[in-house]
């Protein structure tokens, strides 16, 4: 038998706990209903309305509503083909680079499967990022090979006919104002910049003497052994001392020398003048009323034209030093028949005839070089170009300017 207290407090539990789990439930209903509810704020709607397939974008299309009109899309069923695929957006209320690409890629899958595209009620932003996107998607157009022709060929020649012709003219021209301007500093001692000659003297002759003795080392190495070899067969390995000194002393060694120059002081003066060319560093130097010339130009020059003749001397020495060696342990000649050999055979105007052509091709090349980096423009891609050009260029003055003096020397000798 239950007590009516008991019974009574029993009926008070359970209406309280129906109360309860009616309120749960009726939280759950509710929290449906709004996820439902924010499920529908942003998505698409598709209908199929005779042979047009409609889709209607709803809500707004950005970036950080991507993943739920990604998923309103994937679930949107296409058709298979043919017909006219309409997208209507006016429902439409905010859309960006996202939502842009999106709808471009569903228009594209239409257009894949046959339907014709068709926009409608679309707004002015909505049209411009779809039309940007559609731009950008495009397969790039390769340019179309350019046909050799016989014409093509002659006006390619004469371009650069006219572009060395025009350089040449150039090189004279900035040639007579540098060295305008050097006897000018030489008579007012005030005007040159020591500081900086010595250091661009550290760092362009300095900083290459061991560069500039490995490789003709190996240079002397070379020579030294293929002469020996070629004259064994003759049983005058001897007579290659005459060939090597020869060749080292006029011919080779300041070549070598200048052509290392070239490579990597001309290169890092086009760099330095291109980059201050760049950064404007030349037109400040200009405000400040000094003379470009005389800050830049002649410091540069200075060093190189006192660099390379000291260079050529101690490559000279490293080849013929290479060449001792390789007499003495392959050609079987002592050390001292070598240098009595030298001394006999190669006199002292070989030497200086080599010697003479090092402050001219150090001249050349720092012209070219100071030329190059004026012309650079506000790229990087132009002071690549420039720079290389530079070295070519200075290069191939080199060689020029060597053989003028062999056929002068040709000249001289008769």
């Amino acid at each position: 038998m239950i007590l009516p207290s008991e019974s009574m407090g029993e009926t008070a539990e359970d209406a309280v706990g129906s109360m309860m789990s009616d309120r749960s439930d009726l939280g759950r209903v509710r929290g449906r209903a709004m996820i439902q509810l924010a499920l529908v704020e942003n998505g698409l709607r598709t209908q199929m309305d005779g042979t047009q397939f409609v889709l209607r974008p709803f809500g707004s299309w950005i970036v950080r509503n991507l993943g739920e009109v990604e998923d309103a899309l994937e679930a949107a069923e296409f058709p298979s083909g043919g017909g006219v695929a309409v997208f209507d957006l006016a429902e439409l209320e905010r859309i960006d680079v996202a939502g842009a690409w999106l709808i471009h890629r569903a228009a594209k899958t239409l257009a894949a499967r046959g339907s014709r595209l068709q926009f409608e009620n679309i707004g002015r932003g909505a049209r411009i990022l779809l039309e940007e996107v559609a731009e950008s998607d495009r397969d790039p157009i390769l340019p179309e090979p350019e046909k050799v022709t016989a014409r093509g060929m002659v006006e390619s020649t004469g371009n650069s006919v006219t572009g060395a012709i025009n350089d040449l003219v150039e090189l004279v021209v900035f040639v007579g104002n540098v060295v305008t301007i050097t006897f000018n500093m030489l008579r007012r001692e005030s005007r040159l910049r020591m500081t900086s000659i010595i250091y661009h003297l550290e760092l362009m002759g300095l900083n290459a003497v061991p560069i500039v003795m490995l490789i003709t080392f190996v240079i002397g190495l070379i020579v030294s052994q293929q002469a020996i070899y070629q004259l064994r067969a003759f049983g005058a390995e001897q007579l290659a001392v005459n060939f090597i000194g020869i060749v080292i002393l006029r011919e080779l060694g300041v070549l070598l020398t200048a052509i290392m120059v070239a490579g990597r002081s001309g290169s890092s003066i086009t760099a330095e003048v291109g980059a201050m060319r760049m950064r404007e560093e030349i037109d400040a130097v200009n405000t400040l009323a000094l003379d470009p010339v005389e800050v830049i130009v002649v410091p540069r020059l200075t060093a190189l034209v006192i660099a390379v003749p000291i260079l050529t001397f101690i490559g000279n020495m490293s080849a013929l030093a290479a060449a001792a060696l390789v007499s003495l342990f392959y050609g079987g000649i002592p050390i001292d028949v070598f240098i009595d050999r030298l001394r006999e055979n190669v006199d002292f105007i070989n030497f200086t005839r080599g010697m003479i052509k090092a402050p001219f091709m150090a001249f050349m090349i720092g012209v070219v070089a100071i030329m190059e980096g004026l012309r650079v423009g506000g790229s990087t891609d132009s002071l690549g170009r420039h720079t290389t050009a530079a070295v070519v260029k200075s290069i191939f003055l080199v060689i020029v300017v060597d053989g003028i003096f062999v056929v002068y020397y040709a000249f001289v000798d008769g």
